[in-house]
């Protein structure tokens, strides 16, 4: 059937006229499966320290529900510059991920305004694994028994005695810097690659004193190969569980520690949630939770995406707070 001339010039005017509106609209593409192949987990920290066991606790029951491999790729060095900078430039496909704690993170990023990325802004939080302090031990040569005689041997000795952390920036760095500030005591920092470097050294009687993870270190301590004498963080940990906090010694340290699971930037929001919920089924699971308490961990933050992104900004401002009360530089 013809249509009349201006019937017909009516019809293109309005096709015309909608084109833009039809260019604009969204164009419709199949999302390729995921995961398409095994996940990487890049993670800064050596193989056999407590992040590295915590890791492959909860990526093997991951990779089972996600029908993929996780494999846990450890880029211990930098104070965690290597493992986070590849997680940044990694693609946001969701096939490689960041297992990191709050160390490698929001307080390194507080110390160096100048890396060549931001957490807050480079980094998608998935899912906080666990949280709280880390362990002040001693060799068990050191005749002191808790921070008030350490504090003691250290003000009869200034400048003798050396600390050793697991890096430059690390929260057992701050934690170290903030007790000086407090005691008024000369400890001279020693910065590690790895905590199982440090458990040799403490044991040759090479370095006296030391901030470890709360995993590792409790086969030492109930070895009676070194000696606990604080936890920081808010609260005491499962095990030892007499070993008092920083704070109920007299020095003013609660916030906590955590690990994380993060993903590079522009990882899709579905994928984001899939990883989600599939870790927090993991760390709910009853089969699990002795196994927890084994790491020295308990009630897990169950947090949303959303509410973990807000304790890492919380606490990188936190961090670079402390960090500038107390002159804390990166040296």
């Amino acid at each position: 059937m013809q249509h009349p001339p201006d019937a017909r010039r009516r019809a293109l005017c309005t096709t015309l006229a909608a084109w833009p509106l039809l260019a604009a609209l969204p164009v419709a593409r199949a999302q390729p499966p995921w995961p398409a192949k095994p996940i990487r987990m890049l993670i800064p920290s050596a193989g056999g320290s407590g992040p590295d066991i915590l890791c492959r606790v909860f990526t093997e029951r991951l990779g089972q529900a996600l029908k993929q491999p996780v494999i846990v790729d450890n880029r211990p060095g930098a104070n965690g510059v290597l493992a986070v900078g590849e997680a940044v430039r990694a693609p946001g496909d969701g096939h490689t991920l960041l297992f990191a704690s709050s160390s490698f993170t929001v307080i390194n990023q507080a110390l160096q305004p100048k890396l060549p990325y931001h957490v807050l802004t480079d980094l998608v939080p998935i899912a906080q694994i666990a949280s709280g302090g880390i362990h002040l031990v001693v060799s068990t040569r050191l005749p002191v028994h808790n921070l008030k005689e350490l504090i003691a041997l250290a003000k009869a000795n200034p400048g003798k005695y050396d600390c050793a952390t697991w890096g430059i920036g690390s929260t057992g760095h701050l934690a170290l810097e903030l007790i000086k500030g407090e005691a008024g005591i000369d400890l001279r920092h020693v910065p590690y690659k790895t905590v199982s470097q440090i458990y040799q050294d403490l044991q040759g009687d090479r370095i006296q004193i030391a901030f470890v993870d709360a995993t590792s270190s409790l086969a030492q301590i109930r070895g009676g190969r070194i000696r606990a004498i604080a936890v920081s963080g808010s609260r005491r940990m499962p095990a030892p569980p007499d070993l008092p906090t920083l704070a109920e010694q007299g020095i003013p340290f609660s916030t906590d520690a955590w690990y994380g699971v993060f993903a590079p930037k522009g990882t899709p929001a579905a994928i984001v949630e899939v990883l989600h919920r599939e870790i927090l089924a993991t760390l709910t699971a009853p089969e699990l939770q002795e196994r927890f308490l084994q790491l020295n961990l308990a009630n897990m933050p169950l947090k949303t995406p959303a509410q973990f992104a807000q304790t890492v900004a919380e606490d990188f401002h936190t961090w670079r707070s402390i960090a500038q009360r107390h002159n804390i530089r990166l040296e």
